[in-house]
């Protein structure tokens, strides 16, 4: 699913930004903290039940975007992230807190092993994830 090398980053990083979509249609994006267990993704918040990520998943729009990403160096640039595209569905946490567990489908990474651009162009690796 994720290489060693995309695990360490992951693990790395504190922050995350996840989108979910209204039933109107508007998109959201919100500034999260995030657990990664290998194999599920998990966003929780101090009440997350009133925030419009929690609302949205809760009337049916599963499909989210997580993305984790931040910048090594500024001089020489070098930016590096994971994208991951997946389905949410809220779970009860410790302490009985509600959580979005988040199983991955797919996910692209840049800068993470390899440089983000190669001849000038962005070197993105695309990767799909099997079910189950």
């Amino acid at each position: 699913m994720f290489t060693e090398q995309e695990m360490a980053y992951l693990k790395s990083q504190p922050l995350a930004r996840i989108a979910t979509v209204a039933p109107d249609a508007q998109p959201d994006v919100a500034a999260v903290s995030f657990d990664f267990d290998g194999e599920h993704f998990y966003v929780g918040g101090f009440d997350i039940t009133r925030t419009l990520k929690y609302k949205n998943v809760r009337l049916g729009n599963a499909k989210v975007a997580l993305v984790i990403d931040d910048l090594e160096s500024v001089s020489p640039w070098k930016a590096r992230g994971i994208k991951i595209h997946g389905m949410a569905e809220i779970v009860q946490g410790q302490g009985q807190k509600a959580h979005l567990r988040i199983t991955p489908f797919r996910h692209w990474t840049w800068g993470i092993g390899e440089p983000a651009f190669k001849d000038g162009r962005p070197a993105i690796i695309k990767t799909e994830h099997q079910p189950g």
